[in-house]
């Protein structure tokens, strides 16, 4: 059974920084490209960062470019999402996800992945 389980939310005031964790079991993704998304309350869920299959290629929404890193540890079958000067507007439910299908995609529509996580929930405070 294919699983993406997150990890590493919390609450936190405004400036501070957190690393959320997506661990991947029962297949490798060693070769699949993989994203982070996010969903406040109320509102549709979107893209936060994208990592293609060996960490070489990254992709940010504007609204988290240069404070956010993503990356991955294909060893551990891991995907990393490091926030740094977090914002109150950052809070949302976090999700990572997994595309398998080959050919060209959109890596910013949560359409094209196969493969998502639970969820893991980060609350900024001002």
């Amino acid at each position: 059974q294919v699983q993406l389980v997150e990890s590493g939310g919390g609450f936190l005031q405004a400036g501070a920084s957190l690393r959320l964790s997506c661990a991947a079991s029962g297949r490798t993704f060693s070769s699949n490209p993989m994203g982070w998304f996010r969903q406040a309350p109320g509102k549709e869920r979107v893209f936060v960062a994208h990592i293609n299959w060996d960490g070489g290629d990254t992709y940010y929404a504007d609204s988290v470019k240069g404070r956010f890193t993503i990356a991955r540890d294909n060893a551990k079958n891991t995907i990393y999402l490091q926030m740094n000067s977090l914002k109150p507007e950052d809070t949302a439910v976090y999700y990572c996800a997994a595309r398998m299908t080959r050919g060209s995609y959109l890596p910013s529509s949560p359409r094209v992945y196969d493969y998502w996580g639970q969820g893991t929930q980060v609350t900024v405070s001002s």
